[in-house]
């Protein structure tokens, strides 16, 4: 992935949850043609696609809201909050984009302006250009291991002369990237990566963005699905309201629930699949969100900014999301998960400590509401995105491949767009594609029977 001063700091931003939307409330059906499982960005871009297609579809979502981890809160700060994911990328090719265009939203380049702290002061010119050659050297490095012969852990191809930079480095194209540190994550996956041009923020929120776009297409919400019983000839789905039996399935639950079992599928997930699930598991990435009063740190309208840190006990900050006084700290990675499971007021003292540092007591004393989210403790999700482990690099195109008449979406089945919502999109998409063309096209209604006509009674005439 190729690093310019633009596209430093938007990696982190992908991370695809969303609010009760008016999406079409449905009753389970007994029968469709293909049933989705999952009401992600993938479930409804696969439903979508299968519903224009003119074959019947239901989507089964366990949450009571649609989106999984794509979610707006509008009420909380009095804005739109964006829990998970917070960007678009690539809006040239991006069909997001122009579905949100289409449906009235406002859709808005994000702020290019990105910083570096060094204690209590802005990082100079001179040491700006340090960080980003290191940057880029590690960057090269990763690439260049990912062309070696076996799939090597990140950590182990960085050069050993970083210096002061080196936590910074492991931060940014680790923890902040894709939820896992450098020495958890595949060189040969992180170099795959497609570098994320040009991050598009939609003011309403991406998750409100999502519910729109699901409103078109019936989900059975606060269903979750229990067991999949699959062949080459149809599947059954069984859920506590009852089960549905389809031609096909596309199931599009995080690997982390893949993973675990909570789904039981008859036979058994194949080991490949299973095996796969399991070397893409969810890193870790939480938000804390500050209100603060008025813009004590001074920076502008959805400006990002890092700091050179010593360790892993750091963060990006993004200030005054959509013009607001609401500031976001973003943790990931192994310290990120070990601050979310010590509990939201944990994750808010860290914060509040983390600002105080770079902008001094003052500035944390304006805080006037917070909230942290934690989405490991998601028992319906399990995490963030997707990161391949050492080893896994092949991990999504074997997560992909369809099993009977079962097709897998998501995110993680993404080679270079994983960990974004476009991906996530693009991967349900074709996923539907695939069912309906492995069910194949619908069988036309037989004709009406002709009504028989009565022969007509001769008529007699007259001599």
């Amino acid at each position: 992935m190729t690093i310019s001063r633009r596209t430093v700091l938007t990696a982190p931003l992908a991370f695809a949850a969303l609010p009760v939307s008016r999406m079409m409330a449905a009753p389970l059906p007994r029968e469709v043609d293909i049933v989705v499982i999952g009401a992600g960005a993938a479930g409804i871009a696969a439903a979508r696609r299968i519903k224009a297609a003119g074959r019947s579809v239901v989507v089964i979502e366990a949450s009571p809201r649609i989106g999984g981890r794509c979610r707006t809160d509008p009420a909380l700060f009095g804005v739109p909050f964006d829990r998970g994911a917070r960007a678009l990328y690539n809006p040239d090719g991006n069909p997001l984009v122009k579905l949100a265009r289409g449906n009235g939203f406002d859709i808005a380049p994000m702020a290019t302006g990105q910083k570096i702290r060094i204690g209590r002061r802005n990082a100079r010119a001179g040491e700006a250009e340090d960080f980003l050659t290191a940057l880029v050297r590690a960057n090269r490095a990763i690439d260049d291991a990912a062309r070696g012969k076996g799939d090597v852990a990140c950590a182990a191809a960085l050069p050993d002369d970083l210096g002061d930079w080196a936590a910074t480095v492991d931060f940014v194209l680790g923890a902040s990237a894709t939820g896992r540190d450098l020495r958890a994550l595949s060189a040969i996956d992180r170099a795959r990566m497609r570098e994320r041009r040009a991050a598009i923020v939609c003011r309403q929120g991406l998750g409100a963005l999502l519910a729109k776009l699901g409103e078109s297409v019936p989900v059975a919400s606060g269903t979750p699905a229990t067991r999949v019983a699959w062949s080459n000839r149809d599947v059954a789905v069984e859920t506590p309201a009852g089960k549905v039996v389809a031609h096909a399935a596309v199931v599009t639950v995080s690997t982390q629930v893949l993973a675990s079992g909570r789904i039981a599928f008859a036979p058994d997930l194949p080991k490949r699949q299973r095996d796969a699930a399991s070397g893409l598991g969810l890193g870790s990435y939480d938000r804390i969100a500050l209100q603060l009063a008025g813009n004590p740190l001074g920076l502008g309208r959805d400006e990002s900014l890092i700091e050179r840190s010593k360790d892993a006990r750091t963060a990006l900050l993004v200030a005054n999301v959509g013009g607001s006084s609401l500031c976001t700290v973003d943790v990931a990675g192994a310290f990120g998960a070990d601050l979310a499971a010590q509990g939201e007021d944990a994750m808010v003292a860290f914060a509040r400590d983390w600002l105080g540092g770079m902008f001094g007591s003052d500035a944390v004393a304006t805080i006037e509401r917070s909230f942290a989210t934690r989405w490991n403790a998601d028992p319906l999700i399990g995490g963030a995105m997707s990161a391949a482990a050492p080893g896994a690099a092949g991990a999504r195109q074997i997560l992909a491949e369809p099993f009977g008449n079962v097709f897998v979406a998501g995110e993680a089945t993404h080679e270079t767009l994983y960990g974004t919502v476009e991906g996530a999109w693009d991967s349900g998409e074709q996923a539907a594609d695939a069912a309906l063309k492995k069910i194949g096209p619908a069988k036309p209604p037989p004709p009406p029977p002709q009504k028989q006509r009565k022969p007509r009674a001769k008529r007699r005439h007259r001599h």
